[in-house]
């Protein structure tokens, strides 16, 4: 098993240890471990960020399960190499984050609905400023694809991923139904 492997394994067996002690959105109860596709390093990609001018990174209103709108700031955009070909993802970050440490991507992908929660699922995602500037290179780890709590029962208000990352290709990593 390779380190990669190990170290993503042990993440998703820290998280289920942290919904059955019922600090997260399920039923601790009767709860036995979440589903995810095997680790796969090529859904894991180091990719430069394109930062967005300042007219077009205002505010942006993300809709929810709820109705109610989450506001974020679109922060840039990143150019993933997926199977079917190259596809641009939006990125977000918390209003007033001038310089976040990380990203938030909102995807739906062709497993949404049958593989994967239908609303889609979310990425965080560390950003790297070691190129010096406003330059970035940001993570994407679809291993670490996770459903949204909205997923799991009501209660819970979700960012819906906007209409720009729906992605026509099925992302067969992360997060998965039971």
């Amino acid at each position: 098993m390779s380190a990669y492997d190990s170290a993503l394994l042990d993440f998703r067996r820290r998280k289920d240890e942290h919904f059955a002690a019922g600090r997260g959105p399920v039923d601790a109860a009767a709860f036995d471990g979440l589903s995810y596709y095997p680790p796969d390093e090529t859904w894991a990609f180091t990719l430069p960020l394109t930062a967005l001018p300042q007219d077009e990174s205002a505010e942006f209103r993300l809709e929810t399960n709820t109705g109610e709108a989450r506001v974020m700031a679109r922060y840039g955009e990143v150019t993933v190499p997926l199977p079917g070909g190259e596809r641009t993802l939006t990125v977000f970050a918390p209003l007033g984050e001038e310089r976040p440490e990380r990203v938030f991507v909102p995807f739906r992908d062709a497993t949404s609905g049958q593989a994967t929660y239908g609303a889609g699922r979310y990425l965080d995602a560390p950003l790297d400023r070691q190129l010096g500037g406003d330059g970035a290179l940001v993570r994407l780890d679809f291993n670490l694809a996770y459903h949204p709590y909205c997923a799991y029962g009501d209660g819970w208000t979700c960012p819906l991923p906007p209409r720009e990352n729906w992605l026509p290709d099925a992302v067969t990593a992360g997060e998965k139904l039971p």
